[in-house]
């Protein structure tokens, strides 16, 4: 028998750490996506010798990512090479307060104690908590595809025992009083699109996350990471194609058959897996069968998370003093974050920032004497506030420039070399992103595991979701989990053709 084909669509990690995996499988994979660069989210703008990573820096659980390397029987250290990153962020307040949040005990509780003595106690229970979540949230059920309600019944006595039904915010002000503290261990939930006052409590388990495996960095950027993934991809057999928009996906009954792409070019194959934002992947990709039309419609109900207003500038100078990760926060917290996420429609006047300044662990990210960087603002979706993004950008860049000067990099206008900016009309644009969300469906309780839309279609048994948008969900651990859940539903729908090859 002829050895089995699947056509992954978007060259995000997801869709790339699937295709690693399928092509180990025994699948002849091609994986597909419409920019110039792999990477989706991770896509890497370089302008004048200076390089941006467009998305995910901050890399959680490398154990996810050697496993990949592994299955294939190779080095990730041949392909890659992650460096720590210390502290993992600092968080900065306006009062000029500062955190340096590092996997320390000592060093952590010297702070905590600082602000409550009686919170170092209370961060310890916290800490057991976010250990129990990672254990029964990640390590039992993130590589688990939620295809049966049957699965969801079976795993509701630990979450109900969890308080999976409580928030973030809420469980952390359980352990801990001293409100700068409750944001240091709450604002993680905000790197895969989640409101820390609505998200889940089981996203309490980021933070055991980062202490079990720490933070780091890839030498060259998260670009060269995607770079190490394609190239193991490739020395697998594996086929890629950039540049390469596609408009369809074919079906035959309730059975997917392959694709067309935008120059009306047509690929066919055993399976298909989109990576794609999963709006357009019903509503627009398979809009030609009833499947993506009713499901599409459904998808677009959902709540979304929030998009993303990115700034990435380079200055003719460093900052060696800086930190790799900086957290500014403003006066307000739950204030601006229930702006962010509400349908006040229209932009908050303050914000809180997330700073990425690569050169402080690797100077090649610019050129000699040179700094890169980028900065990020949480923004409504398009949904939530119908703004003008080309008219409110410039204005909104100088705003935030004006910002970090003062509270951050000194000197910043006048050194300032090189700027890019990427609005929530990009993340619709160029990302295909339902109204513009940064992280598709937003990680609420009535939206995750099985609630979520899932790693194999419903009706067409030969569709399969990875990525940000099925389960686990948004951040490279999520994705990267998603495609381990994906990869394991298609193993056994195809064992007897897999084992015929």
């Amino acid at each position: 028998m002829t050895q089995p084909t699947a056509i992954i669509i978007g060259a995000g990690f997801g869709g790339i750490a699937l295709a690693i995996r399928l092509q180990a499988m025994g699948f002849a994979t091609t994986l597909i996506d419409n920019r110039d660069k792999p990477g989706g989210r991770a896509y890497v703008y370089e302008i004048d010798d200076y390089k941006f990573d467009g998305g995910p820096t901050v890399i959680t659980d490398p154990d996810c990512l050697k496993e990949l390397f592994d299955l294939a029987g190779k080095d990730m250290n041949d392909y890659v090479n992650l460096v720590p990153v210390d502290p993992f962020y600092r968080l900065q307040w306006e009062d000029g307060e500062v955190f340096d949040y590092n996997n320390d005990d000592d060093f952590l509780e010297q702070q905590i104690a600082a602000r409550n003595p009686d919170d170092v106690a209370g961060y310890h229970k916290f800490l057991a908590y976010s250990k129990e979540l990672y254990r029964e949230g990640y390590e039992k059920l993130g590589t688990t595809a939620f295809l049966n309600f049957s699965q969801m019944i079976s795993a509701a006595p630990q979450l109900i025992r969890l308080r999976a039904d409580k928030s973030v915010y809420s469980m952390v002000a359980k352990f801990v009083k001293d409100e700068k503290v409750r944001q240091l261990l709450s604002f993680q939930s905000l790197l895969v699109g989640g409101n820390p006052f609505k998200t889940s409590s089981i996203y309490a388990l980021i933070h055991a996350l980062e202490r079990k495996g720490g933070v780091w960095f890839a030498k060259g950027g998260t670009g060269a990471l995607v770079t190490g993934l394609i190239n193991l991809f490739k020395d697998l057999g594996g086929e890629v194609k950039l540049s390469t928009e596609v408009t369809d996906i074919h079906t035959k009954g309730d059975r997917v058959t392959g694709i067309t792409t935008v120059n009306g070019a047509r690929m066919e194959a055993d399976l298909i897996a989109s990576n794609a934002d999963v709006v357009h992947t019903y509503s627009k990709l398979l809009r030609g069968h009833i499947r993506g039309q009713s499901y599409g419609k459904a998808l677009k109900k959902k709540s979304h998370s929030m998009s993303l207003f990115v700034i990435y500038f380079g200055l003719k100078t460093t900052h060696p003093d800086m930190k790799h990760h900086i957290i500014l926060l403003g006066q307000r917290y739950k204030e601006l974050i229930a702006e962010i996420f509400g349908k006040g429609g229209k932009l908050p006047e303050d914000f809180s920032l997330y700073l990425h300044a690569p050169c402080v662990t690797d100077p090649s990210m610019a050129p000699e004497g040179c700094s890169s960087y980028y900065v990020l603002s949480p923004v409504p979706h398009l949904g939530h506030a119908d703004i003008d993004w080309d008219e409110v950008g410039p204005r909104y860049t100088q705003v935030i420039l004006d910002y970090l000067e003062e509270h951050a990099i000194p000197n910043l206008k006048d050194d300032l070399t090189v700027l890019h900016t990427l609005t929530p009309f990009g993340f619709r644009d160029e990302m295909n992103s339902h109204l513009g969300s940064a992280f598709s469906v937003e990680p609420i309780l009535t939206q995750s595991a099985w609630f979520r839309p899932h790693n194999r279609d419903d009706v067409i048994d030969n569709l399969y979701i990875t990525g940000a948008g099925t389960h686990p969900g948004a951040g490279v651990p999520g994705v990267v989990g998603a495609a381990k859940a994906t990869a394991g539903v298609i193993a056994q729908d195809f064992s007897e053709f897999l084992g015929s090859k």
